[in-house]
């Protein structure tokens, strides 16, 4: 991908959210876009797994678990299963496991951190709702442009 978040910053600073430092790079890709999809969980990645299933057409899938560390929402049988079926990476407000393995996957994932805890699975969840962390709003649908400098946002695509 031939993009820069620091240029498309420059070029558009006008046009684009910033998303404030926080969350580090664990997958193969470092640089990657998309409109976004949005899933709301505490502790739950059931919807995570819904949507992992269902055609990805280049999206970002963004995850609020709340900044929560007490387990992961996003592991490697879902990162392989995100590449299968086309989403260009997965933004998460919590943790990861299996960072080893998803680090040789060809898919974005950015997370605050890692933990071996799987996440419970009892349904729950909303999704294509307005989040909000790291000082920015996630829109369903907006863009998304992430790379090793950082993430912004865009109501419109920019490339």
């Amino acid at each position: 991908m031939s993009f820069k978040t620091a240029d498309l910053s420059d070029e558009h600073a006008d046009r684009v959210q910033i998303v404030s430092p926080g969350l580090r790079n664990f997958g193969g890709k470092t640089r990657f876009r998309g409109p976004v999809v949005t899933v709301k969980s505490f502790n739950d990645n059931s919807k995570v797994r819904e949507l992992i299933w269902s055609p990805g057409e280049g999206r970002v899938l963004v995850i609020d678990n709340e900044a929560s560390m007490s387990c992961a929402m996003f592991g490697d049988m879902m990162a392989a299963r995100a590449i299968e079926n086309g989403w260009a990476g997965v933004v998460i407000n919590g943790c990861i496991r299996d960072s080893v393995d998803i680090a040789g996957m060809d898919i974005g994932v950015k997370a605050l951190a890692t933990n071996p805890l799987r996440s419970v699975k009892e349904g729950r969840g909303e999704v294509d709702i307005e989040l909000e962390f790291l000082g920015a709003t996630f829109r369903p649908g907006e863009y998304l442009y992430s790379d090793e400098d950082g993430i912004l946002l865009s109501s419109e695509p920019l490339l």
